[in-house]
């Protein structure tokens, strides 16, 4: 029989500032709705409740605790747990991971911003001033179970070849007029009246040998065309997890390591709590920033301001900020080499070439002109269309700087994109104001320091679910009991409100 622990005894072992409290009344005073309609769509009775059950899970997410069994044993022994059970009955590591995978796979994001607006209310939360940064975590997914895209392709297309042959072969063959591969086969098996034989010992026809080949060529190209509908823009995938992509653990940069299947996490960060999550397969931080806002957005919490590092940088993003009352504070990617003296002194450089805004046209460092051609379009791999223009030197043939210049035989070519210059530009105006350093200071601190704390002091450094959808769940879990612990420690430092760290710049 489940033990029940009374006010007065709880008041001896459970001190009234312990977070196990903290958390007891935030989750009463959330929002639950969402958890009410992911039960009635999931159509499963739990012996716990439900209530009961989401507070033992974001507390095991509190005290670093992911697996199951662990958090089974921890409501029969550890006394916070048994607590928050009320004398309810412990709910067993099966039932704990029946209610993860069915109930809160439904309804975790919508908690989590139930969480966030709760913190908005509690005056922790201004909804002013956003950090976003990114880290690669390890999928749940074996290490040799790669498939690269460039060797499918490859495989494919010798499938193909052959496929096609076999079929000219066994048409002249055996003298059927066939349209496709499915409608051959058909008629092969027709004209096979004897069983196939399988086995040592056994001397398979002709007819059933020539079937064979046919099948398996068949089946291989079916394999094939199911890896291309995977990948869907990416180069890789894993077999056991093909929602991972693999890609290089930033801790593992310094080792040289091989490639792991991952995820890209995305954490937006508000005055250290983190108020945005985004799973993303893309091995690049660009293409995670807009999913990211948006989804944000869709739960009501938009931002006046956004500060990224250099690896969100490009005229995509800049642009959606352009259409939006946001403010973006990106640091261009070429921020920290610019300020170099191998970079100023690099007068083959377009940034550091006199450029004639009247006649479009650039000045190389040997006084020669690079005029403007034409006008062209270039697409990236979101499907953002953006205008560039290609210019092309008037003569490089006697240039001296030419082996220093272009690498090209012919004259020095260049493409701008006159639109993303002007956003860079006023891009570095805003970094590199009073705010945009405050700004880019903090975004160090805090979002950085977000991860540093859920990958390093909870030990978060692998997922233990597979698949997008429970990868993006159990990242919410650990994000919200960081939250609240951060809020417990935020009272017990006597830090409550702070959303800047200002003592910090000089």
């Amino acid at each position: 029989m489940q033990l029940k622990i009374d006010e007065i005894s709880a008041e001896k072992v459970i001190p009234a500032n312990d977070s196990v409290r903290l958390l007891d009344q935030i989750v009463e005073e959330i929002d639950l709705r969402p958890l009410e309609r992911a039960l009635k769509r999931s159509g499963r009775k739990h012996r716990t409740n439900p209530v009961t059950m989401l507070k033992i899970i974001l507390y095991s997410a509190m005290e670093r605790k992911y697996a199951s069994r662990p958090i089974d044993e921890a409501c029969l022994r550890d006394i916070n747990y048994i607590w928050l059970l009320n004398g309810e009955p412990a709910p067993s590591y099966r039932a704990i991971c029946r209610f993860r995978s069915e109930v809160l796979s439904e309804c975790s994001e919508e908690i989590f911003y139930e969480l966030i607006h709760k913190l908005k209310e509690l005056g922790e939360i201004t909804f002013e001033h956003l950090f976003v940064d990114g880290t690669k975590i390890e999928a749940n997914a074996n290490k040799y179970s790669f498939v690269w895209q460039k060797s499918t392709n490859k495989y494919e297309n010798k499938t193909i070849q052959k496929l096609g042959k076999l079929f000219d072969e066994l048409c002249n063959k055996y003298g059927i007029m066939a349209q496709t591969s499915d409608e051959l086969l058909a008629m092969l098996h027709e004209r096979s009246h004897a069983p196939f034989v399988h086995g040592r010992g056994k001397r398979k026809s002709e007819l059933q040998r020539d079937i064979e080949q046919l099948e398996e060529l068949m089946e291989r190209k079916a394999k094939y065309s199911e890896y291309q509908e995977i990948f869907k823009g990416r180069n890789s995938f894993s077999k056991t997890d093909p929602d991972s992509t693999f890609m290089h653990m930033k801790e593992d940069h310094m080792r040289n390591s091989q490639l792991k299947p991952g995820y890209n996490i995305q954490f937006a960060v508000e005055g250290e709590y983190i108020t945005g999550v985004d799973v993303s397969s893309e091995r690049s931080d660009q293409l995670t920033l807009i999913p990211l806002l948006e989804e944000m957005e869709k739960h009501s919490v938009t931002y006046d301001d956004v500060t990224c590092d250099a690896g969100y940088e490009s005229e995509e993003n800049y642009t959606y900020f352009e259409e939006k009352e946001t403010e973006c504070y990106i640091k261009p990617q070429n921020y920290e080499r610019s300020k170099t003296r191998k970079f100023k002194n690099n007068m083959c450089l377009r940034e550091n070439m006199p450029y004639d805004e009247a006649l479009d046209e650039y000045t190389c460092q040997n006084g020669r002109k690079l005029k403007a051609v034409y006008e062209g379009t270039r697409k990236s791999k979101s499907g953002f269309e953006s205008t560039v223009t290609y210019y092309e030197c008037e003569d490089c043939a006697s240039c001296p700087h030419k082996k220093s210049c272009t690498r090209s035989k012919g004259n020095r070519k260049m493409q701008v994109s006159k639109r993303f210059v002007e956003q860079r530009k006023k891009s570095l105006e805003r970094i590199t104001s009073p705010m945009g350093i405050l700004l880019r200071t903090n975004r160090s601190i805090q979002s950085e320091g977000a991860f540093g704390v859920v990958k390093q002091d909870y030990g978060f450094q692998r997922f233990s679910h597979r698949g997008k959808k429970n990868v993006f769940t159990e990242i919410l879990i650990v994000a919200m009991g960081y939250n609240i612990n951060k809020y417990h420690n935020k009272i017990q430092e006597n830090r409550t409100g702070s959303q800047l760290h200002e003592k910090f710049i000089a």
